[in-house]
């Protein structure tokens, strides 16, 4: 019998943040999450640190950034580890197509792609690509969004658009609104939200 003095747990979510113009769009997925009792942790690539700083999602998330693959917890533990087991679920937003490809071909040199390939099998993962309209549309990136749905993972856009290299068309990530909505769809999925 449960006590009226339980408290339901907040559901926990990883955001991913790779090197694309659209990751301060990420800092505004942090914000929507919290803002939806989810407690939320970021990982950060090295590139993505080129585009936007740590401290936007440290604050918002009031938590430590993940942004080397050697970042330990207060022990011993490998932080990509200990947010692979934390995690109900997974988000890259934006995801490149490099990180795309990694994670497809199990490539694991950096924190985020380590904690990808170290995810339990009922954690949702989903991704949001973001890339120049070419990128997307290339049989490899293609290729490999095919290895990653067949293998479970989540899918989002890209949307339609004008993109940061001036072209127009597929290739921006999707509006923030419609990941966060996905990631909340997914916990809700496993009864966490």
């Amino acid at each position: 019998m449960s006590s009226f003095l339980e408290t339901k747990r907040s559901p926990q979510v990883v955001v991913g943040v790779t090197g694309s113009i659209a990751a301060h769009k990420a800092v505004d997925l942090v914000s929507f999450l919290v803002q939806r009792d989810c407690a939320v942790r970021v990982v950060m690539t090295a590139d993505a640190l080129r585009f936007v700083t740590e401290v936007p999602f440290k604050t918002l998330s009031r938590n430590p950034v993940v942004k080397d693959l050697y970042d330990t917890d207060e022990d011993w533990v490998p932080q990509h580890i200990s947010l692979a087991d934390w995690a109900d679920v997974v988000v890259i937003a934006p995801a490149t197509a490099n990180t795309i490809a990694k994670i497809a071909c199990g490539i694991a040199d950096n924190a985020l792609t380590c904690l990808a390939l170290a995810l339990r099998p009922e954690t949702g993962f989903l991704i949001a690509p973001a890339m120049n309209g070419r990128m997307w549309s290339h049989e490899a990136t293609e290729e490999n969004v095919r290895i990653l749905t067949a293998r479970g993972v989540n899918m989002i856009g890209p949307a339609e658009g004008l993109q940061a290299c001036g072209y127009s068309g597929k290739g921006r990530m999707s509006p923030v609104e419609e990941v966060g909505a996905q990631v909340m769809e997914m916990l809700r999925e496993r009864n966490l939200a």
